[in-house]
C-alpha cells in the first residue's frame, strides 16, 4: 500500500472507530492489517506521514 492509499484508509478508520484517534503509528499499522485496510504491513514512516495529515484536516472531513 503507498501512502496516497494509506491517508483514505486512516480517515475512514478515524471516522469509524474514533477512539483508534490517538494511536500511534506502529499501533495502526497492526489495526489498520487486521482490519483488511492493508494487504501487508505498511511501513511505520507511511503511516506516521498519513496520520499527520489526517490529524491536521480532522474537523474538516469528520463533521461529515
Amino acid at each position: 500500500m503507498n501512502s496516497a492509499q494509506l491517508l483514505p484508509a486512516i480517515r475512514d478508520l478515524y471516522s469509524r472507530l474514533p477512539e483508534t484517534y490517538r494511536l500511534e503509528p506502529w499501533e495502526l499499522q497492526h489495526v489498520l492489517f487486521s482490519l483488511g485496510y492493508t494487504d501487508d504491513l505498511a511501513g511505520e514512516a507511511q503511516i506516521a506521514a498519513a496520520v499527520e495529515v489526517a490529524r491536521g484536516d480532522w474537523p474538516q472531513w469528520s463533521a461529515a
